[in-house]
């Protein structure tokens, strides 16, 4: 059976991305105003998906909240040093109706969006939040029953968990919603899957959800698990993605699932239906800053590691740009997106942006772009857009010493690309330092004959010869955070 392809998705804070917009044109943008030259240029650079951040319906409470968060007015004012509480629109997580948001254009600007991003190959992403809800959701009022429910001793001895809602029925003694290791998220309250009734109205919001997109990313997907689940609450219940994931594909088969997803959980995830989730391991592990534990990680069985989403930097996470030093970062992409799976970039990222941006906001700062950082993606992009690293077979090589005592050996990490007649060679010095391998090729004709190899990053070009290549394997000399790309070509003429 051939492998899957990889696919590439792109996220965008919508909000964010019609603020700018707004400028030039003197009014609030909707998702109408998005131009089409600008989902030209998504498609041209070999996107597949676009995931819209918060286009859902949000409310004043949830909203007063963010503003008046202490803590996250700190980490906003530091974002943006002159913020007004018109860029403080709320958490897009907090939603109170899976509606689009009134000042986007509502439900049919982005039908009409959808359908310009089908005539161009993109297919579109959106948000499902299946823990909690905004703290002004109508079911506070008219099903309280699908929330979990404290005391007010409960408030008095955890108020960073318990809050008090006052509604047309008296006061409730509510949960925020939360996971099991941090305090509550004070603009949200949770929704408890121990009751079947909770479970069905979320599964209608889904079916409401998938006749609106081509796929859903799941905010903390783990936390309505069972175990997890009870393990927060004390609460019983059932289990819900094996029965809301296929009841969405009865009626939307090609519909696509992705779990945000830790703790080890994303085989469990995977096996309950989700087409990919998301893999933090990587991530961290190349945070390290050393090749064994990424290339230990990369040991994956296949049918693993194709469902696994690779990213250097999403809404969560810190800028790449800021998190990794110039030169680890190019070094950390390479490696991060071309290896097989969803490879999912960020708004901003192929620009250099180094400001974190939190989905409270609906502005960013002005950052000027790093053209050294916009070139860089420009190269990989081409390279991810090649059919031989979309449909090819993938797989890990090994490194040997050149010499005895020769250390630097283990901190390469490199891989192969095979199909269509084509093949690439993946290879990253992950060092601070230069190193010496042998890495050997997994082909059996090289033999007899001399082989070209070709960086499709930098330019140069290698012929080597076939009968050293098959017995010692390809010399690699590599300075620090240094990688290629290599096509290898019979270089006959």
């Amino acid at each position: 059976m051939a492998p899957p392809r990889a696919f590439s998705l792109y996220e965008v804070n919508v909000r964010v991305w019609l603020t700018e917009l707004s400028r030039p044109l003197g009014r609030r943008a909707t998702l109408d105003d998005i131009p089409d030259v600008e989902l030209d240029r998504l498609a041209a650079l070999g996107f597949d998906w676009i995931w819209l951040l918060s286009v859902w319906q949000t409310g004043t409470a949830s909203q007063r909240v963010s503003w008046s968060n202490l803590g996250w007015r700190r980490e906003f004012e530091e974002t943006l040093p002159d913020l007004g509480e018109d860029d403080v629109p709320g958490s897009g997580f907090a939603v109170t109706g899976y509606t689009v948001h009134k000042n986007l254009g509502g439900d049919a600007a982005l039908a009409r969006l959808r359908a310009r991003l089908r005539t161009r190959g993109l297919r579109l992403m959106l948000d499902f939040v299946p823990n909690h809800t905004g703290l002004d959701h109508p079911w506070v009022e008219t099903h309280p029953e699908y929330y979990i429910h404290g005391s007010a001793d409960d408030v008095a001895r955890a108020p960073q968990n318990y809050t008090t809602v006052k509604g047309e029925h008296g006061e409730l003694q509510l949960a925020y919603g939360r996971d099991p290791y941090f305090p509550g998220w004070p603009d949200a309250l949770q929704l408890n899957y121990g009751n079947p009734a909770t479970q069905e109205a979320m599964l209608a919001e889904l079916l409401k959800v998938a006749g609106q997109c081509d796929g859903v990313r799941c905010d903390m997907a783990m936390l309505v698990l069972p175990a997890v689940f009870e393990r927060t609450w004390g609460v019983r219940s059932e289990p819900f993605w094996p029965r809301a994931i296929p009841r969405v594909r009865a009626e939307e088969p090609e519909f696509c699932f992705l779990a945000e997803v830790y703790w080890d959980m994303e085989w469990t995830l995977q096996q309950q239906g989700f087409d990919y989730t998301y893999d933090k391991r990587l991530y961290d592990r190349l945070r390290e800053g050393r090749a064994r534990p990424v290339r230990e990680h990369l040991l994956a069985e296949l049918d693993y590691q194709n469902k696994l989403a690779r990213f250097l930097e999403n809404h969560d996470e810190a800028r790449a740009a800021a998190a990794f030093a110039p030169g680890v970062h190019e070094a950390a992409a390479i490696i991060t997106f071309l290896t097989p799976g969803l490879r999912f970039f960020h708004q901003g990222q192929l620009e250099g942006r180094k400001w974190k941006v939190s989905p409270h906001l609906g502005r960013a700062p002005d950052e000027p772009v790093d053209p050294r950082v916009e070139a860089f993606y420009a190269r990989l992009l081409a390279v991810l857009r090649q059919p031989v690293v979309r449909d090819g077979r993938w797989r890990q090589l090994e490194c040997v010493p050149v010499w005895d005592g020769n250390w630097t050996w283990d901190d390469f990490v490199a891989f192969a690309w095979e199909g269509t007649g084509e093949r690439r060679l993946v290879v990253v010095n992950y060092a601070p330092h230069r190193s010496q391998c042998y890495l050997r090729l997994p082909f059996a004709d090289l033999s007899g004959r001399s082989w070209r190899f070709e960086d499709q990053l930098a330019g140069a070009i290698y012929d080597r010869a076939g009968n050293d290549l098959q017995s010692r394997g390809l010399y690699l000399d590599m300075g620090p955070w240094e990688g290629a790309v290599f096509a290898l070509e019979d270089a006959r003429p």
